[in-house]
C-alpha cells in the first residue's frame, strides 16, 4: 500500500477535478445494451429463470415486425450470410464465442430482436446465450424456416461479394478500391493494409448518448469499400450496420487480415513500416 501510495499516478493527483478528468481518459465506448447489463447488475432487472424458449414466427410476421423496428439477427455464417440475406438484418455468428456480446454491441438498449438460424434448433442455442447478459427478454423470436422459408414466400434477398485477399490486392492496384478495416486499434496498429480506413465496428453502432460514426469514416455511399477485420466475422457484422445505413458497393474480404498475413501480402504498423502479423 505504501508503495502504491507513492508511485500510483492517480494516487497522487489532489485536485478533485484533475482526478475525475485522468479517470475518464481513454475509457472504452459503451456497448449499445449498457442499461440493461447495468440494470440486471444492480437487480433492476430480473434475468430468466428457467431455460428461455424461443417463440417461432412466420414470414409475414417477421416482415410486419421489422417494419416496426425489431431487428432481425442473422446468425449465420458470414459467407451464407452473404451469400443470401433479409434487406436489413445484421449478421452475428452464433459460432462466435462472443455472440451475445456482439448482439448487445449492434442493437440499441431494450429494442426487439428476431433470430434467423440455419436450423430452427440453433434458435434456441442463440436464445439461451442471450439470456447470459439478460437479452433473452427482449427476442420476439426466430423465423420458422430461415431463409429458406423466406425465400419460399416470395419476398427478396440480398447478396454481399465475398472477396478473397488476391482479389483484393489486384482491385486494389486496378482501381482505387478502399479498405475499411473494423478491427480495434491495437490490432491495426500491430499490421493493416496500407491507405485503409480504421473505424472499429463497434463505432458503427448506436452507443449510449453516440450516435454511430459512419461520419468518421470519410466514406462515400456509393463508394465501392472492402470490409475487413480478423477473420471476416465483425467485417460481416460491420457490412449489415454499413448497409442500413444506405452503403450499397460493399465486398466482405474472406479470411481478413488473418489470410492477408499468411499470404505474405504487403502491410504496415503504426509507424508506417512494412511489418508482418
Amino acid at each position: 500500500m505504501g508503495y502504491e501510495r507513492r508511485f500510483n499516478e492517480a494516487l497522487n493527483i489532489k485536485d478533485r477535478d484533475r482526478f475525475t478528468a485522468y479517470m475518464d481518459d481513454d475509457q472504452p465506448i459503451k456497448p449499445a445494451n449498457i442499461l440493461n447489463i447495468v440494470a440486471t447488475n444492480q437487480g433492476q432487472r430480473e434475468l430468466t429463470r428457467g431455460i428461455p424458449k424461443a417463440k417461432p414466427l412466420s414470414p409475414d410476421d417477421v416482415d410486419a415486425l421489422m417494419k416496426e423496428g425489431h431487428y432481425l439477427i442473422d446468425a449465420r455464417s458470414s459467407a451464407t450470410w452473404g451469400g443470401g440475406h433479409v434487406a436489413g438484418s445484421i449478421n452475428v455468428q452464433m459460432s462466435s464465442a462472443e455472440f451475445e456480446q456482439r448482439v448487445g454491441w449492434v442493437v440499441p438498449d431494450d429494442s426487439p430482436i428476431i433470430l434467423l438460424t440455419d436450423k430452427d434448433a440453433d434458435a434456441q442455442t442463440c436464445i439461451y446465450n442471450m439470456g447470459f447478459i439478460g437479452l433473452d427478454q427482449f427476442v420476439s423470436g426466430f423465423l420458422e424456416g430461415g431463409l429458406t422459408a423466406w425465400m419460399a414466400s416470395g419476398r427478396p434477398v440480398q447478396t454481399t461479394p465475398q472477396l478473397d485477399v488476391f482479389s483484393l490486392q489486384r482491385k486494389l492496384s486496378e482501381n482505387g478500391l478502399r479498405v475499411l478495416d473494423v478491427r480495434e486499434q491495437d490490432e491495426w496498429d500491430d499490421g493493416h493494409i496500407e491507405g485503409s480506413v480504421l473505424m472499429p465496428y463497434t463505432h458503427l453502432a448506436p452507443q449510449l448518448g453516440t450516435p454511430p460514426r459512419f461520419d468518421e469514416i470519410e466514406l462515400a455511399k456509393d463508394a465501392e469499400v472492402a470490409v475487413t477485420c480478423a477473420t471476416a466475422n465483425r467485417s460481416s457484422t460491420a457490412i449489415g450496420l454499413l448497409l442500413r445505413e444506405g452503403y450499397s458497393r460493399l465486398y466482405n474480404v474472406t479470411g481478413g487480415m488473418e489470410a492477408w498475413g499468411n499470404a505474405r501480402l504487403p502491410m504496415v504498423d503504426a509507424a508506417g513500416q512494412a511489418c508482418t502479423i
